[in-house]
């Protein structure tokens, strides 16, 4: 509620509420060019195992579809 008070008040609360995001900001433990790129490793092949799992259930379901209308 208090986020939403001081939105309220107007274009001179803006600049308190950039000041505090930036304060905030510097609070923020950043992942190091290490991490990041594990972070991405492991997105990447998780995005392309689903994708391959979706990719063989659909053919899956197309061919027993196929089966069962012919």
């Amino acid at each position: 509620m208090a986020f939403l008070a001081r939105m309220k008040q107007g274009f001179g609360s803006t600049f308190s509420f950039f000041t505090d995001c930036w304060s905030e900001l510097k609070k923020v433990k950043w992942p190091t060019r290490k991490e990041m790129t594990s972070y991405t490793l492991v997105v990447l092949f998780t995005v392309a195992f689903v994708t391959l799992y979706f990719y063989v259930l659909d053919l899956g379901i197309s061919e027993l579809l196929r089966l069962v209308f012919q």
